[in-house]
């Protein structure tokens, strides 16, 4: 993991010191700020790699960008950039002559080696996450993406949710529970098919449709595990999809939605049961909703190879 912040710069050093060792040789920009402005300068960046491609994410102050020709002759990527602006709305420059308003939770898509600028709405700051994909014949199905310029992807798309559940989950501490390769893939299918490059009936972008609404089921799943009465009818309504689409989302799962939904039952329960030892077995396994104490002990002996009080006295 790469990561630094500003908070062991002297003050009057750490606009130059983002600007010309951070900004110009590491992220391959152009930036500016007024100078009676860069005293309160402050910044944080850090970087990782997952799978194929690198996860990033910065917070600043706010000034101006550009990525110039010259910047991308110094620091070329030949990558797709998925970025999320979580906060710090401006106006982004497309560097073709068009230009538009990004908002706080607006997503951006572009190929790396293209001209951009982006002058802040506000001088509040700006926190952006940003995932960057190497590019390859594979990974865009032989599509040419080397004029992809940065904007918002197209509103109305099949793909769009998906992808911001698979952009929540990668860039953020979610991402221990993905697939490296095979969803830093499935995201830059959405994220073309997004942009109009990728047609969401091919098989490959249906796929990874598929992967993005699972994490949103995951989600809805992590958050209401411990009511009894959730089932896949009240998921997939949540969803606005069909029982059957909903089971469908599981089969290129390692588990199914019913297997997946025992599992986050029996974890959390193993977790009370060695965190909590006030808690009696029957109050863990109704908290973690089980429906009987019979169920809680023949599926809590199937995942962990004994009873939930053994494992309690084993810790």
């Amino acid at each position: 993991m790469l990561s630094f912040s500003t908070d062991d710069v002297a003050p009057g050093d750490r606009f130059e010191q983002w600007r010309e060792v951070r900004s110009r040789d590491l992220f391959g920009v152009t930036i500016e700020l007024p100078a009676e402005r860069r005293a309160a300068f402050a910044g944080s960046f850090r970087a990782e790699k997952f799978g194929a491609a690198i996860v990033s994410e910065i917070a600043a102050s706010a000034y101006t960008i550009r990525r110039t020709e010259a910047d991308i002759a110094r620091v070329a990527g030949n990558s797709l950039c998925l970025g999320l602006q979580v906060r710090g709305p401006g106006r982004l420059d497309t560097g073709s002559g068009c230009s538009e308003m990004i908002a706080n939770g607006d997503m951006i898509i572009n190929h790396s080696d293209l001209p951009y600028g982006a002058t802040p709405g506000t001088n509040g700051g700006f926190h952006f996450r940003m995932l960057k994909i190497p590019v390859s014949d594979e990974l865009t199905l032989g599509r040419s993406i080397a004029d992809l310029s940065a904007a918002r992807p197209l509103e109305g798309t099949r793909a769009l949710r998906p992808l911001r559940a698979l952009l929540d989950v990668l860039t953020t501490h979610k991402r221990a529970s993905a697939d490296a390769e095979r969803d830093i893939v499935h995201i830059a299918r959405l994220g073309l098919a997004a942009r109009g490059r990728l047609a969401e009936n091919l098989p490959e972008v249906r796929s990874a449709i598929r992967a993005g609404l699972r994490y949103l089921a995951l989600d809805i799943m992590a958050e209401q595990y411990h009511q009894i009465d959730l089932t896949p009818a009240l998921v997939a309504r949540s969803l606005g999809l069909s029982v059957r689409h909903l089971h469908l989302l599981f089969e290129d799962a390692e588990n199914t939605f019913g297997r997946t939904l025992v599992l986050m039952r029996a974890r959390e329960a193993q977790r009370l049961l060695v965190g909590q030892p006030e808690l009696t077995v029957a109050q863990v396994a109704y908290a973690c909703g089980f429906e009987s104490l019979a169920t809680f002990y023949r599926v809590f002996r199937s995942v962990y190879g004994m009873a939930p009080g053994d494992a309690r006295q084993a810790n």
